[in-house]
């Protein structure tokens, strides 16, 4: 499972709740928005977490963000 903490995530303001997405520092974000509902991420509709493609070989929370954050077609 990917880690808030690591250089990765810090570098993309990831967070496993979106509802504690910093949207001061990351204006981009979009109420609703998370990698459940995301065209980069690997999990299954109601999978807890899944895989994502911007963090290989690690798992990210259904429920986070991050600024990679791009509309599943």
């Amino acid at each position: 499972m990917l880690d808030e903490k690591e250089a990765s995530a810090l570098a993309l303001g990831y967070v496993e709740d979106a509802a504690r997405a910093d949207k001061v520092k990351f204006p981009n974000f979009v109420a609703g928005s998370g990698c459940s509902n995301c065209g980069n991420y690997l999990g299954q509709s109601g999978d807890p977490a899944g895989g994502c493609k911007i963090f290989p070989g690690k798992r990210v929370n259904a429920k986070g963000w991050c600024t990679a954050w791009l509309k599943k077609a």
